[in-house]
């Protein structure tokens, strides 16, 4: 699942998922990188210009989800994300954000491989500290989703379950950075 709906209020309104990276909108990159690693179905969450997202990027082979609450930040995507994967029988949901370029496809089947179960937790480590993607067990969305608000999307569920979570080293094949402010759009090729 990739959560691109943000509006990139600190990049002066410039919706991410539109930014470019590789002569294409950012939100192909990040789908692309899902795809290589290994996961199937696609979902993508839009929100900020999401009609021009779709008009702009190529979406096909996805299952689009627009979360309206989009500015509410990005607990609220999360959570449109998951209901999008409900009754779809899927075991799990691999989250990827879209401001995340550097987080290729080595990251995600990585992250993929550690599944286990309906109830697994897996994240992507750098250098020991817990970043993106994050795996969560169908089993584990309900919770996930009961706690998913403001901009802190699961921060506080994977808090409160660090126990449960299998960190993945991932810092030799990936690079956790955002692209948060105008200073970070260097990153972009």
């Amino acid at each position: 699942m990739l959560l691109a709906a943000g509006g990139g209020r600190r990049l002066g309104g410039r919706p991410k998922a539109l930014l470019e990276h590789r002569g294409r909108p950012l939100v192909e990159h990040a789908l692309r990188m899902l795809r290589n690693g290994g996961c199937d179905p696609l979902h993508v969450v839009l929100g900020a210009a999401a009609e021009e997202v779709r008009a702009r990027a190529d979406l096909s082979g996805c299952v689009v989800t627009v979360n309206a609450q989009w500015p509410e930040g990005m607990g609220s995507s999360l959570r449109s994300g998951l209901r999008s994967l409900a009754g779809t029988g899927a075991d799990a949901a691999l989250v990827l954000l879209v401001d995340q370029p550097g987080i290729g496809a080595q990251a995600v089947a990585r992250v993929r491989a550690a599944y286990l179960s309906r109830t697994s937790l897996a994240a992507a480590s750098y250098d020991g500290e817990r970043g993106h993607p994050v795996l969560f067990g169908a089993d584990r969305w309900t919770d996930v989703s009961a706690g998913a608000v403001g901009d802190q999307g699961a921060r506080a569920y994977l808090r409160t379950h660090r126990d449960a979570i299998t960190l993945v080293e991932c810092s030799d094949v990936a690079q956790a950075y955002d692209i948060d402010t105008a200073e970070d759009l260097t990153r972009l090729e």
